[in-house]
């Protein structure tokens, strides 16, 4: 598939009806999500990889992997709503596409995820509900994986850059989106608006 096929296929994916907005459930938009997967499927770290998508939400990185070549994925979230959705959009996937995808779905707090894998992908909370959660996303990602691509806001930038040294990992690209929030709580005065992101591709330092 190219990257617009994926594109298309990930829009159909089923979203949040309710977001938790503890959790930050903001949904990746499948443009984005298609970009950056494109990016790093031409960077050689989709294609035949062990991947987990961590605080998966409806799985959209997850199955953009799957859908360019990952041999596993890995779908995990303390949701349980969300593993539900993530579900429901593998067997839509299937069905349209009369495959069989490798999927390990786990409904639970990534701190007690301790399956290693090639990759990391994911869209963790940015930390403006509860205070460090992408550290906390951060840190597992590199616990488990030599290859992480990670969403946080543009303002983290010098946060990444030490925490990745300090872990033993290296910024080796940094990818800049402008990342739309639509209206999905009460408290959002405009129909959508955006926010300055970068997908920052931290690699184990020695690879």
């Amino acid at each position: 598939m190219d990257k617009k096929q994926i594109e298309i296929l990930l829009s159909k994916l089923k979203t949040f009806d309710k977001p938790n907005l503890l959790l930050e459930q903001y949904q990746t938009e499948s443009e984005i999500a298609s970009q950056v997967l494109w990016t790093a499927y031409m960077n050689k770290d989709i294609e035949s990889k062990v991947i987990a998508d961590l605080g998966c939400g409806n799985g959209v990185l997850g199955f953009g992997c799957l859908l360019l070549g990952a041999k596993k994925v890995y779908f995990i979230d303390k949701d349980k709503n969300a593993i539900e959705i993530a579900k429901e959009n593998k067997k839509f996937l299937e069905k349209e596409l009369k495959i069989k995808l490798d999927c390990v779905f786990s409904n639970k707090d990534i701190r007690d995820f301790k399956t290693s894998v090639d990759v990391v992908i994911q869209n963790p909370p940015f930390g403006t509900k509860i205070e460090h959660i992408d550290k906390l996303f951060l840190g597992k990602a590199m616990e488990i994986a030599d290859v992480v691509y990670s969403f946080h806001k543009i303002t983290s930038k010098e946060f990444i850059e030490s925490f990745s040294s300090d872990e033993g990992f290296k910024v080796k690209d940094v990818y800049k989106i402008d990342f739309p929030l639509k209206r999905m709580f009460s408290f959002h005065k405009k129909k959508s608006y955006y926010v300055d992101v970068g997908c920052w591709r931290l690699v184990r330092k020695g690879l």
